[in-house]
C-alpha cells in the first residue's frame, strides 16, 4: 500500500534502525534505500527492501524521484534517515490522506528532547526572511501535540506522505534544487494543482536535526542557491492558502 524512500549519506546504522520501525508497519509494502555515497550495504533486511547504489551522488529531489520510479504503490512516503517513529503513524495519516483533495500529509515533528520542531511553516517571503534575520521568526505555525488536524502552507521534507498519483502529476521534486527548498517548492505546487496539505499533530515522529547548512560551507552554498531559485521561480506567484482552501493560483 505504501512505498517508502530513504536516502543514506553514510547513515547505515541509523537507516537499519529506521527500517526495523518502518517494516513493523503492515501498511508498508516496499522500501527503497538509496546509498548516495559508497558504504557497506550488509546487514540490511531483504524482505520488502530494495537497495540502490548510486555511481555518483545525487541531490535530494533526484534521489527520491528515481526511487519513485521503482514503486507501484498508491501511496508514497519520503523519510529522512534520522527520523524515529513513535508507534505506527500510517493508519491515521492514510485516513487523513484519503479525504477529498488531500495530496500530502505529515505528522508533527519533535526533536529528541521532546520539543516541537519548526517543520510546519508559512511560505518564505522576502519580508519573512528579513524578519527572521532580525530575530523575529514569523514563519512557523504555533502547534502542540494532540491538536486538531489543519492545513498549513508547507511541511518540511523529513517526513512527507503523498498520494502517488499526485506526486506523479507534479512530476516529483524539482531536481534543479540540489539540497534545501525542494520541500517548499513541491508544497507550492501541491496547492497550485488544487490539492490540500494536512498535518496531524496527534501523530508524532522524532527528528535528530543536524542543521548542516549552519556549519558546513558547502551546505550553506546549496542553501543560498536553493533560496535564490525559489524566489526567482515564485516571487509574487505564491498560492494564497486560507484555512486549507487556496483562493487563487
Amino acid at each position: 500500500m505504501i512505498a517508502v524512500s530513504i536516502v543514506s549519506h553514510g547513515h547505515g546504522d541509523m537507516v537499519r534502525s529506521l527500517l526495523k520501525q518502518v517494516l513493523a508497519c503492515p501498511e508498508v509494502s516496499h522500501v527503497v534505500v538509496t546509498f548516495n555515497i559508497p558504504e557497506a550495504s550488509s546487514g540490511f533486511p531483504e524482505d520488502r527492501v530494495e537497495l540502490v547504489n548510486n555511481l555518483v551522488p545525487k541531490g535530494f529531489g533526484a534521489n527520491h524521484n528515481a526511487a519513485f520510479l521503482r514503486a507501484k504503490e498508491p501511496f508514497w512516503c519520503v523519510l529522512n534517515p534520522d527520523i524515529e517513529l513513535e508507534g505506527n503513524p500510517f493508519p491515521a495519516l492514510l485516513h487523513c490522506l484519503e479525504k477529498q483533495n488531500t495530496g500530502l500529509v505529515a505528522p508533527l515533528i519533535k526533536n529528541p528532547a521532546g520539543q516541537v520542531e519548526d517543520s510546519i511553516r508559512y511560505f518564505p517571503t522576502v519580508r519573512s526572511l528579513a524578519l527572521k534575520a532580525a530575530g523575529k521568526d514569523i514563519g512557523r505555525y504555533g502547534v502542540e501535540a494532540g491538536a486538531a488536524a489543519f492545513c498549513p502552507e508547507w511541511v518540511a521534507g523529513m517526513f512527507m506522505l503523498f498520494r502517488a498519483d499526485v506526486f506523479a502529476r507534479l512530476e516529483g521534486f524539482d531536481e534543479g534544487y540540489f539540497l534545501y527548498y525542494e520541500d517548499v517548492d513541491i508544497c507550492v505546487r501541491v496547492w497550485k494543482a488544487g490539492f490540500r496539505i494536512s498535518v496531524l499533530p496527534s501523530v508524532v515522529a522524532i527528528h535528530d536535526a543536524r542543521r548542516a547548512s549552519r556549519v558546513n560551507l558547502r551546505h550553506k552554498r546549496w542553501h543560498l542557491e536553493s533560496m535564490a531559485r525559489y524566489f526567482l521561480k515564485y516571487f509574487c506567484r505564491l498560492p494564497h492558502v486560507d484555512g486549507g482552501v487556496e483562493k487563487t493560483a
